[in-house]
């Protein structure tokens, strides 16, 4: 029997969902942040920790979730893993960033792609 290396869309989205909540977690961010950064209302936020909502691959959901989990990765490559040191970093003043807060900007979706984009540069930098 030959495996498919092809992901079935409801796996993707159960990944991508489980993903996101993890990320949420680790950078403490509360419920309502996580609603405008991913678009969504609050009652669907609260179906997605439980599981009872999955992402969807064709809405531009997917699209910020996918960015804020590469948010995830970079920053968590530069601190070493540590929850804290990501959660400071993220409520700091950043003066690479105008003087913001990421956490601040990540609300929007030029921010996202602006601290995602950032922080991409700083993990390449050796």
């Amino acid at each position: 029997m030959q495996q498919s290396t092809q992901f079935h869309p409801e796996n993707r989205q159960a990944v991508l969902s489980k993903a996101v909540r993890n990320t949420a977690l680790y950078l403490g961010l509360p419920n309502t942040k996580l609603s405008r950064i991913l678009g969504l209302s609050p009652a669907t936020i609260s179906r997605l920790n439980t599981g009872t909502f999955l992402l969807s691959t064709d809405r531009k959901e997917w699209e910020f979730a996918v960015l804020l989990v590469r948010l995830f990765r970079s920053l968590d490559s530069i601190v070493g893993g540590s929850s804290e040191a990501a959660k400071v970093w993220l409520n700091s003043e950043n003066k690479a960033l105008s003087g913001r807060k990421p956490v601040e900007l990540i609300e929007t979706t030029e921010g996202l792609v602006h601290v995602v984009t950032y922080l991409d540069a700083c993990r390449g930098i050796v």
